[in-house]
């Protein structure tokens, strides 16, 4: 294998960088180091694959030199050297000052694909949900072996990189609001929607086969999902498999393996799913077990058991999506590509995860995001928010055991709202509007602390709302943790109580408000976050990327750039104040940069509906070349990725766009009665043979040296 290694390192005239690697054998290696004189130093060693040793890591350290004299080393734990199944891979890394950083290491593990005499590697890629890939033979809404043909294409076009949705099972109503990825009932299991029936096993009933596949032909026909009819055929399709192969299947060594590897998930889950059908409804307060316990392994698992086959079902299911998931990142590995995953901040308030840990949630509230340009009124999701202060007690198993198991799938993961690892905005249950959430954690003001910074506070005036009023007819909302202290209502001069105050009271509001969002927990918040993300990010050697969209504290841009986790930069959603279209010129080297996002219009829709003034194009016509410029600007951007939507890359072919582009938005953030339906409008056949395009898109990635 083939490494290149890369550190940032500022050093003074006459000194220079040196890596010493430590191998198997008890010998250690010296190199000189290069450099681009802008303080980034790297240098390439290969160590064939026998010299790796399952019971010795191959450690490294660096160190600064002055005439071959050693004047500083690093300090703390070693630099460990991790086996990939790449030929080539970089090692981006960063200098160890001292031992209390050793959970904050190597921050880049990637494929090395091309280095042209570039110091710093730039990749492009595409992202699509799985459910919208069409292929010929698809079954009316994408699989996970479709992602194969999607890898042909993208390692044919020169990308490097695909990042698909969340993947977990949603199955809870068997209704089109199952469609809604970021709301699972388990954060381990996968979706059954997404399996191949085939792959799974031929059924030996003939005639059943013959009306399934005029039901797929005439499914695979329609230009959206019908989510619904999918996942109803489906399952009685893998119920028919299960009877069929299912006792075969569990003495198979595979299965074994499998289960003994997930038990401590798959069991539960397994139960849970048994519980939930049985009963018809996820709502486990109103089952027979409606608190889990351990003895509820062996009632139902018990074999001999009648329920224990039912059971069983989930977990061949389970296994067989395993397979194929698993199958596609070692076929993508092998061309070159990285998978980047997705993980949802948080789970269904009915799900394994609450009824099996219910301690780890807090469920008489709920998550959501405050007030934004696409959701004036705050969005509220439904889903509770997490207990960290329990989650700490066990150093967040948890959540590194729910990581572990996506590095099965994933090179890459995606932290859908990282914010809410600094703080996530807590709606209680009893209120119907997102505006009346406030930031946990925080730190609330009392009131004597309100009256000294020039409020004269009153809760009975400042913090109910008067009988008829809205209940956001409030300026203060009180915590629901810590009696008598109060955080402002987010927005608060926007109510009419705010005109009623005088004003001096309304600047001291205004200080009040402007003092607590942007000040007063910023520390606090930092603080908070690193104790997580550091344990939570050492649990594997993924890639990790943030999604920091929305009110950003300034502590965020720190932690990510100490925990060295990407950006994200969209155009139409600058950081920085007074811009209002963001130039990829500026963006930074660690990040993922894109021209829009599923939360979004597609390219061509914001270009003629949506756009201001642009840095890159100045029309408003959403024409191949305007769409082309777009995306060529994020290309020769210093981001380390350029990932775009697989609608924004058709948008620079008249021949395969679609008609109509308001067809391809995927979803509404505003809008809590989204269908998630979309479906390319052209098969990856038809994509794959598209020559000129494909072309384009490879000469494009070639001229921007990515």
């Amino acid at each position: 294998m083939d490494i290149h290694f890369q550190i940032e390192y500022k050093t003074q005239w006459g000194e220079k960088l040196y890596l010493y690697i430590n191998l198997n054998d008890g010998s250690q290696l010296c190199l000189e180091m290069d450099n681009d004189g802008m303080g980034n130093w790297f240098t390439d060693y290969r160590i064939e694959d026998d010299e790796f040793n399952t019971n010795r890591d191959i450690t490294y350290y660096y160190t600064v030199q002055v005439n071959g004299n050693i004047i500083r080393r690093e300090e703390g734990s070693l630099h460990t050297i991790p086996y990939k199944n790449f030929r080539r891979i970089v090692l981006i890394d960063r200098w160890h000052e001292y031992s209390g950083l050793d959970t904050i290491q190597r921050s880049i593990v990637l494929p090395y694909v091309k280095l042209n005499g570039r110091p710093r590697w730039r990749g492009a890629g595409t992202s699509v949900p799985v459910f919208s890939l069409r292929t010929e033979n698809s079954f009316g809404i994408g699989e996970f072996t479709d992602l194969k043909l999607l890898v042909d294409w993208a390692a044919a076009t020169g990308q490097s990189i695909i990042q698909i949705l969340p993947v977990n099972d949603t199955t809870m109503t068997r209704t089109w609001r199952d469609s809604y990825p970021y709301s699972a009932n388990s954060s381990f299991a996968l979706n059954p929607i997404y399996i191949n029936l085939e792959q799974v096993g031929e059924l030996s009933d003939k005639d059943f086969l013959q009306r399934i596949e005029k039901l797929r032909k005439e499914l695979n026909a329609l230009p959206e999902i019908d989510y619904e009819r999918v996942l109803a055929i489906k399952t009685e399709y893998l119920e028919r498999l299960y009877e069929e192969f299912g006792d075969r299947c569990a003495q198979s060594a595979g299965f074994r393996d499998f289960h003994r590897a997930n038990r401590s998930w798959l069991e539960p889950y397994a139960i849970y799913c048994y519980l939930r059908d049985q009963s018809g409804t996820v709502d486990f307060t109103t089952w027979k077990e409606p608190v889990f316990k351990q003895s509820i392994i062996k009632k139902y698992c018990m074999p001999g058991n009648p329920k224990c086959h039912e059971v069983r079902k989930y977990a061949f299911i389970q296994y067989h999506l395993h397979l194929q998931l698993a199958e596609v990142k070692r076929y993508a590995n092998s061309k070159g590509i990285l998978l980047k995953g997705d993980v949802p901040i948080g789970v269904n308030r009915y799900s394994t995860d609450v009824w099996v840990n219910p301690k780890l949630f807090n469920i008489d509230c709920q998550a959501g995001a405050p007030p934004d340009d696409f959701a004036v009124d705050g969005q509220k999701w439904g889903m509770p928010t997490y207990n960290w202060k329990n989650m700490s007690l066990d150093e967040y198993s948890w959540f590194k055991e729910r990581f572990k198991k996506m590095a099965d799938y994933f090179d890459a993961y995606r932290i859908d709202h990282l914010l809410g690892f600094f703080r996530i905005w807590e709606i209680p249950l009893k209120y119907s509007s997102g505006l009346m959430g406030t930031f946990n954690p925080s730190l609330p003001y009392s009131t004597f602390e309100l009256k000294k910074m020039g409020f004269p506070f009153d809760a009975s005036k400042h913090a109910v709302s008067k009988p008829g009023a809205p209940e956001t007819e409030v300026l203060f909302l009180e915590d629901t943790r810590i009696p008598d202290h109060w955080h402002p209502r987010v927005n608060g001069f926007n109510t009419k109580l705010f005109k009623t105050l005088s004003k001096d009271e309304q600047q001291a509001y205004y200080k009040i408000h402007n003092d607590f969002f942007y000040v007063r927990n910023n520390k606090f918040w930092s603080e908070s976050a690193m104790a997580k993300l550091s344990a939570l990010i050492e649990a594997t050697d993924m890639l990790v990327c943030g999604e920091d969209l929305g009110m950003i504290p300034v502590c965020v841009p720190e932690v990510m750039d100490l925990l060295r986790i990407l950006t994200l930069e969209v155009q139409r959603m600058p950081k920085q104040y007074g811009v209002s279209v963001a130039n990829p010129a500026t963006y930074p080297y660690l990040s993922v940069c894109t021209a829009s996002t599923h939360d979004m219009s597609v390219l061509r829709v914001w270009i003629e509906d949506e756009m201001k003034p642009n840095p890159v194009i100045s029309t408003n016509e959403a024409t191949t070349d305007a769409c082309s410029a777009i995306i060529t600007s994020h290309l020769a951007s210093p981001s380390m990725f350029a990932i775009f939507p697989i609608q924004d890359w058709l948008s620079i072919d008249n021949s395969l766009r679609a008609r109509n582009p308001e067809s391809e938005r995927i979803n509404v953030p505003a809008d809590p009665d989204n269908y998630w339906r979309y479906r390319m409008h052209i098969t990856l056949e038809k994509l794959i043979d598209s020559d000129k395009f494909n072309s384009e898109i490879k000469q494009m990635l070639y001229l921007s040296d990515r």
